[in-house]
């Protein structure tokens, strides 16, 4: 049996999410987390009460973690689901992960794989295909979609410099980017990432310089053209 957390702030999407993967029979869902913060203590405590398996790493050796796939939204409030990524690559966690996100591919796949991702699904796909991620990523495969494939080649064979604009940001500097197309005000994706205004304004400044925008307005026109954001 494969043993999943899911982690998505919607109770709708887990609820759907789940309901398809205990249809496949050889999947549980083992815990659910709403945000980075209940996931964090939702995985410890798994580890504590001994409910956590083991998965082999590079030497060799057993190491403790809480499920055997996590399935993380990229959307989440406070810690994006890339932060999460993030912070458990920085901490050596042996935690499998596969993205499953309402973005489309080409805006956040190999952004995720990048920051450690398994695997990445865009939850508007066949359903189907997310049990089939999960049994890939819990055998210690990735799982990427064609599409996923031929951004991946694509991005090995372009020449230097010809990638578009947007795809030159940082992580933080893309969240503040649809954050701000949003219509979110400083104040509130500051509150929304913890991070202080005045480094919300900061991010702010890199996004319009590397875009070559002016402000909030061309910002926004910019991300609904890309595909960024829904218009």
């Amino acid at each position: 049996m494969i043993d999943v957390i899911l982690c998505d702030d919607h109770a709708l999407i887990r609820r759907g999410i789940r309901d398809t993967l205990g249809d496949s029979g050889d999947i549980r869902v083992v815990g659910e987390a709403g945000d980075y913060g209940e996931l964090r203590a939702l995985m410890r405590q798994r580890v504590s009460d001994g409910a956590a398996g083991s998965v082999r790493v590079a030497d060799g050796a057993a190491a403790r973690t809480p499920c055997d796939v996590l399935v993380l939204d990229i959307n989440l409030p406070g810690r994006s689901g890339l932060d999460v990524l993030h912070a458990l690559k920085d901490e050596g966690s042996p935690v499998r992960v596969l993205v499953v996100s309402m973005y489309p591919e080409d805006q956040y796949a190999i952004r995720a794989l990048r920051a450690g991702a398994h695997g990445y699904v865009n939850k508007g796909g066949d359903p189907q295909l997310i049990v089939q991620a999960v049994r890939t990523v819990a055998q210690g495969r990735k799982y990427v979609t064609p599409e996923i494939a031929q951004m991946l080649v694509e991005s090995l064979t372009a020449p230097p410099g010809s990638e578009q604009a947007h795809q030159k940001l940082s992580d933080r500097e893309m969240q503040t980017l649809t954050l701000i197309a949003s219509g979110k005000r400083l104040s509130d994706i500051a509150e929304a990432l913890t991070l202080s205004p005045k480094t919300v304004s900061v991010y702010r400044a890199r996004v319009l310089e590397k875009l070559g925008l002016s402000n909030n307005a061309e910002l926004t026109v910019y991300a609904i053209r890309n595909g960024l954001v829904g218009d």
